[in-house]
C-alpha cells in the first residue's frame, strides 16, 4: 500500500493474504536452528513470528510464535520454549535485532543441555516465508470520530495488514490507523493516537487486538470530548 499523500485524507481500509512459500531451510535439531536462524531471510522470520496471527486454528495458540511452538511440541524443551515464547517482536526495532535474540537463547540453551536435542526428519522445522497480497475494500473513514462505527466492520485481516503488518511497512514504524489520526484536524485527535500507541499487538489474537483498538479509540475520543 502506498503511504497515505497526506494525514488528512480519508482512510482507506485495506485486506490482505499471507502467501506462504518454502525457504529450502529445514532443520532437525536445536543447533540446527540457531545457524538456520542466522541465515534465513528476514521475512522468514517475520513470517513465523506474525503469520500464526492469520492462521485460524492458532488464533489462541499456545505459544505465540512457531519456533516456540515447535520447540516445545517436537523437541519437547519446554524450558527454551518458554523462553522463545516470552519474545516479543514488538520491543525489537528491526527483524535483525530480533534475529540476534532468537539466535542468542538457542546458543544459551545449548550451553545448558547436556545432550542433543533433534528429531525425525517428519518432524522437522520448515522455513516459510511469505508475500503480502493487499486487497481493497472500497471502505472510507472520513473523520476519527467514525472509528467506532467503522471498526467493527474490520476483518481480521485488516486487523493485520493496518495494525501489524504496518509497523513493518511504514518507515516511522506506526500502525496505519495511528499514523492517520495524529495529524487529522490539527492533532486535535492526539489522545486517540496516544491510547493507540500503547497497544501491543503481539499479546493475544487478531480478535483481540481489534478489541483492544477499538477500546483505545472509544477512550481517547471520550478525553478528545472532555
Amino acid at each position: 500500500m502506498t503511504p497515505l499523500e497526506t494525514r488528512t485524507d480519508p482512510f482507506g481500509v485495506m485486506e490482505c493474504a499471507i502467501l506462504a512459500r518454502t525457504t529450502g531451510h529445514a532443520v532437525q535439531s536445536l543447533r540446527e536452528l540457531g545457524d538456520a536462524l542466522l541465515e534465513v531471510d528476514a521475512a522468514s522470520i517475520y513470517y513465523h513470528f506474525w503469520g500464526g496471527l492469520m492462521r485460524p486454528a492458532l488464533d489462541d495458540p499456545e505459544y505465540m510464535n512457531d519456533f516456540a511452538v515447535w520447540v516445545g511440541r517436537e523437541l519437547r524443551d519446554g524450558i527454551l520454549a518458554e523462553r522463545l515464547a516470552m519474545v516479543d517482536p514488538v520491543s525489537h526495532a528491526t527483524i535483525e535485532d530480533l534475529r540476534e535474540e532468537l539466535v542468542e537463547l538457542c546458543e544459551e540453551r545449548l550451553d545448558d543441555l547436556d545432550r542433543p536435542l533433534w528429531v525425525e526428519r517428519d518432524r522437522q522445522f520448515n522455513f516459510l516465508s511469505a508475500r503480502i497480497v493487499v486487497l481493497p475494500t472500497g471502505r472510507k473513514i472520513v473523520d476519527p470520530a467514525d472509528l467506532p462505527t467503522a471498526l467493527p466492520r474490520f476483518s481480521r485481516s485488516s486487523i493485520f495488514y493496518h495494525f501489524v503488518d504496518a509497523r513493518r511497512r511504514r518507515e516511522d514504524g506506526l500502525d496505519d490507523l495511528r499514523a492517520w489520526v495524529e495529524g487529522h484536524d490539527g492533532g486535535r485527535y492526539g489522545p486517540v493516537a496516544d491510547r493507540l500507541a500503547m497497544v501491543d499487538p503481539f499479546q493475544g489474537s487478531l480478535t483481540q487486538l481489534k478489541q483492544q483498538v477499538l477500546d483505545a479509540v472509544v477512550a481517547g475520543l471520550q478525553e478528545v470530548a472532555e
